[in-house]
Order: structure tokens, then C-alpha cells, then sequence
């Protein structure tokens, strides 16, 4: 792979929403009473704990955008 390309296919399409899913992933992390490392590094964390953090921002932003829809269509 060439210098300076990236494997992952999730591009942001707003790139200033990366910072804002940097603090939901902390988030959710403290609601769910997972220690995330202070150095940033995630390649010790449990698997499950990864998986856990990862489900419950997909339901968050699912349902920030059913009531940004809802709020829409009126």
C-alpha cells in the first residue's frame, strides 16, 4: 500500500466529526463504567468492552438521526 493511504473505508464526510465521536466514544465508555487507557492506546482493552462501547454509539447516533427525522418531517 502507498505511503499515506489508509486501509479503512470510513471516511468521514464531515471531518469535523471526528472530534464530536471522540466524545461520545468517552461517553459512553464512563456510562458503561469502561476504563479507557490515558495514553490512547486501545490494543489492551477487552474485545468486549470494544464491542460494547462501539454498539451503544451506534444506537446513540441511530437515535439522534430517527429524531432528527421525526423533527423533520412535520
Amino acid at each position: 500500500m502507498a505511503q499515506g493511504q489508509s486501509r479503512s473505508s470510513n471516511a468521514l464526510v464531515v471531518p469535523q466529526a471526528d472530534a464530536a465521536l471522540d466524545q461520545l466514544k468517552y461517553e459512553v465508555a464512563q456510562e458503561l463504567g469502561i476504563q479507557i487507557p490515558q495514553d490512547g492506546y486501545m490494543g489492551n482493552m477487552a474485545t468486549r468492552d470494544a464491542g460494547a462501547i462501539g454498539g451503544h454509539i451506534t444506537r446513540r447516533l441511530v437515535q439522534i438521526a430517527e429524531q432528527q427525522l421525526a423533527g423533520g418531517a412535520r
